[in-house]
């Protein structure tokens, strides 16, 4: 299994989630302290606007397993998701380091089976994981993958240096 752009045309995707309105508030902060390198596991992800052409930089959920890379949009299909499928492209930094990345949109059984193979397990390892899920209105995440999958664009990151452009699979082990 291949995870594939999805570029059919067709807009599946339900309309963003709205946020807690703690978000908003603790977006600034957010990229101070992701940019410091000292929030985790969240990453800047910087992307120019698919109408502005402006670039827009926000702090996004980001996880890393076993050198692989990838991005949640949490809320679901939110502007900076909506950009990055547009773009193809963006730059991320992960406690100060930056780097030009391809993103490719896992299809929603591909998010299903990252959700389950790969979130799940990686929330369990970070302190107080499934409770920041929860105040997020994500624990379907780990509760349901199959239904928050249906919601919430994934975007596996690759190096944009790194030449053949093919994704790998979705998770770990799913082979």
């Amino acid at each position: 299994m291949q995870a594939q752009p999805i570029r059919d045309g067709k807009d599946r995707r339900p309309a963003s989630a709205r946020a807690p309105r703690f978000v908003s508030l603790f977006n600034p902060l957010g990229r101070r302290l992701a940019a410091a390198g000292l929030m985790g596991p969240n990453a800047l992800l910087t992307v120019r606007g698919r109408t502005s052409g402006v670039l827009r930089t926000t702090p996004v959920a980001f996880v890393e397993v076993d050198g692989r890379r990838w991005i949640i949009a949490t809320f679901g299909d939110v502007n900076w998701a909506r950009n990055l499928r547009a773009a193809g492209e963006a730059t991320v930094t992960v406690k100060r380091r930056t780097e030009r990345v391809r993103a490719i949109e896992l299809s929603p059984e591909d998010r299903a089976r990252f959700f389950r193979e790969v979130v799940g397990p990686y929330v369990k390892k970070v302190p107080l994981g499934g409770l920041i899920l929860g105040m997020l209105g994500a624990r379907d995440i780990i509760t349901d993958p199959d239904a928050a999958a249906q919601g919430r664009p994934v975007f596996e990151l690759q190096s944009a240096a790194s030449g053949d452009g093919r994704a790998r699979p979705a998770a770990p082990g799913s082979r």
